[in-house]
């Protein structure tokens, strides 16, 4: 027995874009339910999976179903119906069930082309190659059945068809570009409104073009019997393009040359449209009587305006121009401004510092010519725009000149340029104008023409060898180690040592930023010897002046006593020391100066009333912030030559490279104003790797970094492993963590401006601390430690304030920190040693009271507020093997911020990052106190993460933030604040499928 499932009528309306809205009648004339529709109408229509794929949407009370317009030719034209339906079709349903199959077989053998008319309206569309549907299409709009506007719908309808079918994939799409790229050219639509569909088809190359021979427009150059420029039409032969047949056109279209007789009734079939295209295009150009043989003649401004506007318009609207062969060279030359120093210029004494002054004269050179400062003035002065210097052509556009005066401006050659003047040019090699179009005459703009003035440096042989040594320091001479240093240097330690003192010849400030633990500290100390060398050499004495953290300075004390006994050191920090003229007087006396970057800031004026040979800055991260009091007092000590050692030169952002070398080098990078908006945000931004690779160029004479993985270190360091352990937050965690985040969701969207950027970090720290131990937010006491060590550094066992500690009822709160006892317990029962780095001072207090109950064992916490010597004590006892059982510490946890640089600790083996820190070098600093010189085990170094939340996120940001850093790129975490709501939802909320 049959199914009956009753009537339908089908009716539809097809969208502008092709769509089909589709709604049933049923036998009543009522409306069929739009989900019933979709399920009978669309029942075998695998496209669409079946209907599931398809959108039911109201209109007017009225349930419709959507169909794509991809999908609208296809379905019509097979109508893959239900049997146990009584369907009906009307209005433009039924125009399309009639139509559909011939669209179909269309689109199919490929039988359509792009609709010229679409194209000059600004889209792509694909019209049928059918003239029969436009006669069926005619038909039914005359008759009433379809409105005047259905042709174009239908058009949209197959457009789609025809994409999906052909061009569906990114790689058919790209084989359309390719094999048509005019359809896609900016003046695509230029083209179309001025050519015949016919001419149209050809100039895209959809259609071959029968005609033996090509129109074209030709500019001649004045020769030595005309002196006039003519623009002239002819014909090229396709076989042989440089036989060309000048043409008369007469105002009314009728066309006469000397063409061979197999050509005429091509040139006849196309020429009358010829005139109209040209007035259109040329409206200035084309002249009154027709265009004659000889052509027209032009002066100087219009064939400039040919050259540089009309041809390149004439080219958009299909037409073939012939330029003189030396245009396209001459139109992409630059002007470019060169300083040639002259050649005595360097030939003195060793220069000191970046201002000082070199004699240069100018050189502009245009295309292969140069001209002197007066032959370019002359020039100009004719106020000719196409000139011929020294036989060949070359374009100088008038807007320019201004240009080129004002960029001469900027240096007087009566003054001299300063080297710092030499050593940007030369080193940027004309990146003035790398920014500029190629394109563009005098419409472009003054601004975009300013761009376009390269400015050069041309050198003299001994400058051009000095500048080259400052970019190579492997090729300096190498000094010998000198004399007083009691320890041997290894070669790349000696290339350092090397290019330190060859920067100090020119006053020229370094920042030497190697990998820590590859011996900046005696890199350093060789340098301070040599100068001491050279000082007395030249019989005249003066300090140098040491900056560092306070937490390595008994380190320096050690290792300068170790390395140079000879130095005098005079350590000026604590409540005992000098100040006024007792501080310069025991300052003059001594050969190095040691302090820290805390007091230099308190004793200011005490250390800038002494004339230093060298200021050096230990871990010149310190004043990566240029408006603290501690940078701004090192800025001030005056010194032949100034260091900055550093393993990080950039922590979170350009701006700190910015206030390094700013110490170094004054002035060399420009105000901090002009280098945040020119390098500042160019990590962040689309094309901004030109920028930063300018900038590479200009900081790597004066940076000096070389990493543990470089052939030419040579190390032989054991392996480091890296790895991370996952772990999930516990149900406390877990709820914290969501009302956290809730909260901070809430208070985003009502709060602004530097509130909600408050609001949001704070929120984001007590997220993270979340992640570590939940009693790190709910503010109860943290347990006792029950074997410190007293201010003495003694061993002796001291009780400190807190409750006992139980540590199972700890570690089951967080099962980042259950995990680091199994690990600890394990390699300590094989006898190994290990770093805890915390950012937390709670956490570091806590995982110390919960190892030492754990272990038996004395732990070792060392944070910010651990006074120095108990500093140097804990150091040297976890070093040490010589310690009884029981008083040997083998676990040190340390503060990240306190322990992450200047410390020796490679009796560890085994690194743990308990949280995570912003910054990757951060943490891989941190590392290298295990890492380093000294260390004869493999390392293995354990990051710690809680699964589905923002820890996770960050360590996906490191990864990447990491390959930013060492291309001298890195962003801010302060992006966070300038977070969508929406956005930052995405990155803090926590999953909860992650949860234990």
């Amino acid at each position: 027995m049959k199914m009956d499932l009753g009537a339908i009528d089908v009716r539809l309306s097809l969208t502008e874009d092709g769509d089909a809205l589709l709604y049933g009648l049923d036998g009543t004339g009522g409306f069929v339910p739009g989900m019933r529709l979709k399920q009978l109408l669309f029942a075998w229509h695998e496209d669409s999976f079946y209907g599931t794929e398809l959108e039911i949407r109201s209109l007017r009370n009225i349930e419709i179903v959507e169909l794509p317009a991809e999908f609208v030719i296809p379905f019509f034209a097979e109508l893959p119906l239900l049997g146990h339906v009584d369907w009906a079709w009307g209005g433009e349903a039924e125009l399309l069930r009639r139509l559909a199959p011939a669209l179909m077989a269309c689109a199919a053998a490929k039988r359509y082309a792009p609709s010229r008319e679409a194209m000059a309206a600004g889209r792509l569309e694909w019209q049928w190659e059918d003239r029969e549907i436009d006669r069926r299409i005619d038909a039914l709009v005359a008759s009433g059945e379809a409105d005047d506007d259905f042709g174009r719908r239908l058009r949209a309808a197959f457009t789609a068809a025809v994409f999906d079918r052909h061009y569906g994939t990114e790689e058919r799409a790209a084989d359309l570009r390719r094999e048509f790229p005019r359809l896609f050219e900016p003046g695509a639509g230029e083209a179309a409104r001025s050519l015949s569909d016919d001419d149209w088809l050809v100039h895209i190359g959809w259609r071959q073009d029968t005609a033996p021979f090509r129109p074209a427009l030709q500019l001649i150059e004045p020769g030595p019997i005309d002196a006039e420029w003519r623009l002239r039409i002819v014909l090229q032969d396709k076989e042989r393009p440089d036989a060309l047949v000048p043409v008369r056109l007469d105002p009314d279209g009728h066309v006469s040359g000397g063409w061979p007789e197999e050509w005429t009734d091509a040139v006849r079939g196309r020429a009358d449209g010829w005139l109209k295209r040209l007035r259109a295009a040329l409206p200035d150009l084309a002249p009154d009587g027709g265009w004659q043989p000889e052509g027209t003649a032009l002066d100087d401004a219009a064939a400039w305006r040919f050259l540089s506007a009309d041809s390149v318009r004439l080219i958009a609207a299909g037409w073939q121009v012939l330029l003189p062969a030396w245009w396209e060279e001459a139109r992409r030359a630059r002007p470019r401004l060169r300083a040639r120093i002259r050649s005595d210029a360097g030939e003195g004494p060793s220069l000191f510092g970046l201002e000082s002054l070199v004699d240069f004269d100018w050189r502009i050179a245009l295309g292969s010519a140069e001209l002197s400062e007066q032959e370019f003035l002359e020039l100009a002065a004719r106020g000719r725009r196409l000139v011929r210097v020294r036989g060949q052509w070359v374009a100088l556009d008038p807007a320019m000149l201004p240009v080129i005066r004002k960029a001469m401006a900027q240096y007087d050659p009566s003054r001299g340029l300063s080297f710092r003047d030499v050593l940007q040019l030369h080193l940027l090699g004309g990146a003035a104008g790398d920014d500029a179009p190629e394109d563009g005459g005098a419409e472009a703009g003054g601004a975009a023409e300013e761009a376009r003035v390269a400015l050069e440096v041309e050198l003299s042989g001994r400058l051009l060898r000095l500048i080259g040594q400052l970019g190579r320091p492997e090729d300096n001479p190498l000094l010998p180690a000198p004399e007083g240093l009691k320890t041997a240097l290894r070669p790349y330690q000696q290339i350092g040592f090397s290019w330190l003192a060859s920067l100090r010849r020119f006053g020229l400030g370094a920042c030497l930023a190697d990998d820590m633990g590859l011996g900046k500290t005696v890199q350093l100390i060789a340098y301070l010897l040599h100068a001491r060398e050279e000082m007395r050499a030249a019989g005249r004495m003066m300090p140098s002046l040491i900056v560092c953290p306070t937490s390595v300075i008994g380190n320096w004390q050690k290792e300068l006593a170790r390395f140079a006994p000879s130095l005098r050191v005079l350590l000026h920090y604590g409540g005992g020391r000098h100040s006024g003229a007792e501080f310069r007087e025991a300052a003059e006396a001594a050969d190095v100066v040691l302090t820290s970057y805390t007091t230099a800031a308190l004793d200011r004026k005490t250390l800038a009333a002494v004339s230093w040979d060298a200021v050096c800055l230990d871990e010149a991260q310190n004043i990566k912030n240029y408006a603290t009091k501690q940078a701004a007092a090192v800025r001030s000590f005056p010194a032949r030559h100034r260091i900055a050692l550093t393993g990080t030169p950039i922590e979170n952002r350009l701006a700190e490279l910015w206030s390094i070398f700013d110490f170094l080098n004054p002035g060399y990078l420009g105000s901090q104003r002009a280098f945040n908006e020119r390098y500042g945000g160019a990590a962040l931004k689309e094309g901004g790797d030109a920028r930063l690779a300018e900038l590479r160029k200009l900081v790597k004479p004066f940076l000096l970094r070389r990493q543990k993985q470089d052939p030419a270190v040579q190390l032989d360091l054991p392996e480091k492993n890296e790895m991370k352990t996952y772990v999930h937050l516990t149900a406390e965690q877990a709820a914290w963590y969501e009302r956290t985040v809730r909260d901070l969701l809430d208070r985003s969207g009502e709060l602004t401006g530097i509130e909600r950027k408050g609001a949001i970090l704070a929120a984001i720290t007590r997220l993270k601390q979340l992640c570590a131990h939940p009693a790190l937010v709910t503010k109860e006491p943290l347990p006792a430690v029950r074997t410190a060590f007293d201010a003495d550094g003694d061993g002796r066992p001291q009780a400190t304030d807190g409750p006992a500690v139980d540590v199972a009822a700890l570690a089951a709160r967080s099962e980042k920190l259950e995990r680091l006892l199994e690990m600890v317990r394990e390699l300590r029962e094989a006898g190994e040693r290990c770093l805890i780095f915390t950012q937390y001072v709670g956490m570091g207090r806590l995982i110390q009271a919960v190892l030492q109950e754990t272990l038996g064992e004395p732990v070792l916490y060392l944070h910010g507020g651990t006074p120095r010597a108990m500093r140097e004590r804990m150091i040297e006892m976890f070093q040490s093997n010589a310690l009884p059982a029981g008083r040997q510490p083998h676990v040190f946890v340390l503060s990240l911020k306190a322990g992450g640089v200047g410390l020796n600790l490679t009796a560890a083996s085994h690194v743990f990052h308990y949280d995570r820190w912003w910054n990757p070098a951060v943490e891989n600093q941190a590392t290298d106190r295990a890492y380093r010189i000294g260390q004869v085990k493999n390392v293995h170094v354990y990051k710690l993460i809680a699964l589905g939340t923002l820890e996770e996120r960050i360590d996906e940001m490191l990864e990447s933030k990491r390959q930013l850093s060492e291309t001298v790129m890195a962003g801010s975490e302060n992006w966070i604040t300038e977070l969508s709501t929406e956005e930052l939802r995405e990155l803090v909320t926590l999953r909860r499928d992650l949860v234990r």
